[in-house]
């Protein structure tokens, strides 16, 4: 009886520590994943301050000491309405990747989209967004993107004399005329696909 009692508790023993090395084996890779995010929106962060550099525009970048991955969120951070975020959208259209920056009040209009692009609007994952357009979810920003990345631009930032499109972080925006947009964006191209929310 006793012996049976041993084992048992030796087997509960064994299973804790198991349990344990699990807990901790995925706490530490929440850990590393969150850490890789880290560094990869830092180097995004510097991937476009170094694009802006041509139009000494660098210094412009705001970063902030809270998030700033939604619209709400970043209009909190800047200081402004939320209309005025420029929040970038990231698509697969014919199998590349389709940057659509549009006024932070404004959602996808399927009709218009697929008027104007030919296709259901299918937006991109988080890990093709990192992967195709270079930036993570949150700092996704029409500047210092991948080779190949068609860039199209909302007729519903046109009311507005600036905006604010993030720069590269979760944590970062900068505020641009809508030439600068098209100038730092290395886009003319002016779409009507979306709608108020």
């Amino acid at each position: 009886m006793r012996e049976r009692r041993y084992r048992q508790k030796m087997q509960e023993t064994e299973q804790a520590w198991a349990v344990s090395a699990v807990d901790a084996a995925g706490a530490a890779h929440v850990k590393i994943r969150q850490y890789c995010k880290g560094q990869e929106e830092k180097m995004a962060i510097e991937v476009v301050r170094e694009y802006l550099k041509q139009w000494g525009a660098q210094q412009r970048i705001l970063e902030f000491p809270v998030s700033s991955a939604t619209v709400e969120l970043a209009a909190q951070a800047v200081g402004c309405e939320p209309a005025r975020i420029a929040k970038t959208l990231s698509f697969l259209v014919d199998d590349h990747a389709v940057l659509v920056v549009a006024a932070g009040d404004q959602k996808v209009d399927n009709g218009k989209y697929k008027a104007f692009f030919h296709t259901k609007a299918k937006m991109l994952s988080a890990d093709q967004v990192t992967e195709l357009i270079g930036h993570a979810v949150g700092g996704v920003c029409p500047f210092g993107v991948k080779d190949g990345v068609e860039i199209y631009l909302d007729e519903s930032l046109k009311r507005f004399e600036t905006v604010f499109p993030a720069a590269g972080s979760s944590n970062s925006a900068i505020e641009v005329t809508m030439e600068e947009l098209e100038q730092f964006s290395g886009s003319d191209k002016w779409v009507d696909v979306c709608k108020m929310k």
